[in-house]
């Protein structure tokens, strides 16, 4: 019988893998924000930057590989193939990849300001 009453790992090690696969790629400003006591869409929102259009495609595409070679697929996605803004939704969590100056237009951080930032709980990743 599964305890229901323990929180699962799994967004966590997902989270890790892409935070991993991000940093692999040099993604800029990389955060990491806790949902799961906001919403109920999702657990977690990372977002970063990539200094040009190329490189937020090539930190999309290298978080996809390594969490398909895991076993997990994105549930969608939106973006990647015009680069200044990249959206992977994995369900427990999604990542938005933005070009800097579209980051600071959008200031997702901003709007979810009262998410808890859990980043330094990632850090040793990559």
């Amino acid at each position: 019988m599964t305890d229901h009453t323990e929180p699962s790992s799994r967004p966590r090690e997902l989270v890790r893998e892409a935070v991993t696969a991000a940093l692999d790629r040099k993604a800029i400003d990389l955060r990491v924000l806790d949902l799961s006591g906001i919403v109920t869409f999702t657990d977690y929102f990372l977002v970063c930057s990539g200094a040009s259009e190329r490189q937020v495609q090539a930190i999309a595409k290298a978080v996809e590989k390594r969490l398909r070679d895991s076993g997990s697929r994105p549930l969608h996605e939106e973006g990647v193939r015009h680069g200044w803004w990249a959206l992977l939704d994995y369900g427990e969590f999604v990542l938005h990849i933005f070009t800097r100056e579209k980051r600071d237009y959008y200031g997702l951080e901003d709007l979810w300001a009262d998410a808890p930032d859990v980043s330094a709980e990632f850090a040793s990743a990559g």
